[in-house]
């Protein structure tokens, strides 16, 4: 459901041109049985997503292109207490939700992740969520497409996400783990194998893998980003 007024939730969605995945989590997000606002940032669609935005209840704002920023603008036009930060090409089955409506109801928690599942067959995709395991269990650095649920309070605190290019949901997970608990929820979000398919899994997973072991051993995101130039969502 989506209520801007008393929401408990607020979902940010950065975008560019998401018309054709958009509709299928504003879908699982409506049956959602917390009050929800849902605010979809968009950098600059030449597709119909924004029509699509509104047509499934969801409020639409254009800004500069930028996932960072345009999560940032998408959590600043949301009321809610709780943030929800997705990526267009997610989905949200019921167990994910459910666990979602958990921590906003027990309001507990500060800040929580979803595991990853590719909605996708074969043994690839099966390496990639295990791989994705084992980064977010030893090295506690969950990606984007894992969602983020934190408190507005917190997030307002560490200033949103960092104005980089790449390597703004690390920089926000590393600092959150500085300041709060980060829990795991078991439920996966299931994502889009679309990604991996358009530039080869095991290519994708070593880029990846040498672009965050690069920041964190201290390259900027300016020069990282000349290698990768992240999609909005």
């Amino acid at each position: 459901m989506s209520e801007p007024g008393g929401a408990a939730l607020g979902v940010v969605i950065p975008t560019l041109n998401e018309a054709r995945d958009l509709p299928s989590l504003l879908q699982d997000l409506h049956r959602l049985g917390v009050p929800t606002e849902i605010v979809v940032a968009d950098g600059g669609s030449r597709d119909e997503t924004a029509a699509v935005a509104a047509r499934h209840g969801a409020r639409a704002v254009t800004v500069p292109r930028g996932r960072a920023s345009q999560m940032n603008a998408g959590a600043a036009a949301a009321q809610a207490p709780w943030l929800c930060f997705l990526h267009a090409d997610v989905r949200m089955p019921a167990p994910a939700r459910r666990e979602l409506e958990r921590v906003v109801e027990q309001n507990r928690a500060q800040a929580a992740v979803w595991s990853l599942a590719i909605d996708a067959v074969g043994m690839w995709p099966r390496v990639m969520e295990w791989g994705a395991r084992v980064r977010d269990r030893l090295g506690g650095l969950p990606y984007g497409d894992q969602g983020l649920l934190v408190r507005r309070e917190l997030f307002a605190a560490l200033g949103g996400y960092p104005a980089i290019p790449v390597m703004e949901d690390v920089a926000l997970i590393r600092a959150l783990r500085r300041r709060a608990r980060v829990d795991r929820l078991r439920a996966p979000l299931v994502v889009s194998p679309r990604r991996w398919q358009r530039e080869g899994p095991y290519r994708t997973w070593l880029r990846n893998s040498l672009l965050i072991g690069a920041y964190l051993a201290g390259a900027h995101p300016r020069r990282l980003a000349r290698w990768y130039r992240p999609e909005a969502s």
